[in-house]
């Protein structure tokens, strides 16, 4: 029988993948899965969506928290990135200086004496250790040298401090810990970025036309960075047509991610136990759909990219407001992909977009156009910040759900996402025989209503602020609160 989208529920994968790009391939490698009902759409034929998996969980980058056999092969690995290092092997070994030209031969008449024997030769060590035998001349000898290499991946260099376990853990778990495969894929990266002069990239200016489309905001409630990637951006045609249009665009498309990728990566911390990983959400809202062929391309020449230099960069990819389409492309594309990277992936529609986020984000670090309290730059409420905490709470079908709120409260802020809600307020002394004080008559709310609603009340003697949130429709809401007191009041 045909399942809707609205009875998919939550996968996850596990190719690690990082800040993902435009969709309509499945961006990451690396979900996981639990999902969420999409709106009621077209019905997915055939295929059965995965069964859920065991969220993932992301291990310690402490090496005393490791297996036995994950510490030998860090080891091992760490021991053939220095003899690379030694023999040059992550670049072409620097040639030796030209010997100065000799003066030609003069010319003389042909004899049958036999030609002089080859000249000696003796070895040389240079102080990487390789050695070169040169040939042994009357002429002063020249001990020809080699520096070591000094090898660096995202800002952090290799073989100097404990950060590189870190990163070389990463390469290794991308492989199963399977020490020549991560060596090897560790050795192709360090080769792509010095081709492609990534380190450079970071100064250049690129401009600043997909700042709205990929943008990082807060943090998760593990302080990973959270990144947000917002494809309905490219509904405008003239940015589609100025990022996409033709191969040259599209690498500048490229170029740009990698840019915004590799900022964002060397403002982790690669220490044991520090956070060396991002949180991304992907927001399918209005997105192109499969159709548009230079989409699929670039998302198809980034995805390899990040699959193949940016092992382990994303701890979780959270897709939100995921259209029915993508729910069907993805439950034919889960077979090719591995437990690691779905465990990784969670996708929510479009009823359940700040509900998923909350679970994973605190409401004020989130933003608000995401359901959240967070708004960048913004003055209109100066009471609140991204550091004051936020309550969520869950309305169910028909039913009041009243806050209250002891103390002296001067302000306070509030939202119901969706509204389709009453809202009232009222100060209720604490002295017997006060009469209560109206702040807000019930209101019904509408969706076209402003997303937050601010209040404030002065009092002079001791109360408490109710705030009542009366939902009379047949769905649960999402309850978003927050206030400041004080404990006495003036």
């Amino acid at each position: 029988m045909a399942e809707t989208a609205d009875e998919v529920l939550a996968i996850v994968t596990e190719k690690e993948t990082p800040l993902s790009l435009p969709p309509p391939e499945p961006l990451n490698p690396e979900p996981s899965v639990q999902v969420i009902e999409s709106e009621k759409p077209k019905s997915i034929e055939p295929h059965k969506v995965p069964e859920s998996l065991v969220s993932f969980k992301e291990e310690s980058n402490r090496v005393a928290d490791l297996r036995d056999s994950e510490k030998r092969a860090l080891e091992e690995l760490k021991q053939l990135v220095q003899e690379a290092v030694n023999q040059h092997q992550f670049t072409k070994p620097p040639q030796p200086p030209p010997r100065p030209p000799t003066a030609p031969a003069a010319t003389a008449e042909p004899t049958s004496e036999a030609p002089p024997p080859p000249p000696e030769t003796e070895t040389l060590v240079s102080e990487s250790g390789i050695s070169k035998e040169i040939a042994a001349t009357h002429e002063p000898k020249t001990e020809i040298t080699y520096s070591l290499e000094e090898i660096s991946i995202w800002g952090v260099p290799l073989l100097k401090d404990e950060r590189t376990d870190v990163i070389l853990l990463k390469f290794l778990r991308a492989r199963e810990f399977k020490v020549t495969d991560a060596f090897v894929m560790l050795r192709n990266t360090i080769r792509w970025r010095k081709e492609f002069n990534i380190d450079a990239l970071i100064d250049e200016d690129l401009g600043d036309d997909l700042e709205k489309v990929v943008f990082m905001h807060g943090f998760d409630k593990e302080g990973h960075p959270v990144c947000y990637n917002v494809y309905g951006e490219f509904q405008n045609k003239e940015l589609y047509q100025k990022t996409f249009v033709d191969e040259e665009k599209r690498m500048n498309f490229l170029r740009w991610r990698n840019q915004f990728l590799e900022r964002s990566i060397r403002k982790l911390d690669f220490r044991p136990g520090g956070v060396s990983t991002i949180f991304q959400v992907s927001d399918l809202k209005n997105s192109p759909g499969p159709g548009k062929r230079e989409l699929r391309i670039a998302t198809r020449q980034a995805l390899q990219l990040l699959q193949d230099n940016y092992p382990e960069v994303v701890a979780k990819q959270v897709f939100i407001n995921v259209p029915w389409w993508y729910l069907a492309f993805y439950t034919m594309i889960s077979p090719f992909l591995t437990q690691r990277t779905k465990s990784k992936f969670v996708i929510a529609g479009p009823s359940r977009t700040a509900e998923i986020l909350f679970k994973y984000i605190s409401p004020e670090q989130v933003p608000i156009q995401y359901g959240g309290l967070s708004v960048d730059f913004c003055d209109c409420n100066p009471e609140f910040s991204i550091d004051d905490p936020a309550t969520v709470i869950t309305v169910r079908p028909a039913t009041k759900q009243t806050v209250e709120i002891q103390r002296c409260t001067i302000v306070w802020e509030l939202r119901v996402v969706g509204w389709e809600v009453s809202y009232s307020a009222e100060y209720v002394p604490t002295a017997e025989g006060e009469y209560t004080v109206v702040i807000q008559k019930p209101k019904k709310m509408s969706p076209t209503d402003e997303p937050v609603v601010t209040n404030s009340f002065k009092i002079g003697e001791l109360g408490k602020i109710v705030l009542a949130i009366d939902n009379p429709t047949s769905k649960r809401k999402i309850f978003v609160y927050r206030f400041k007191v004080k404990p006495l009041c003036s």
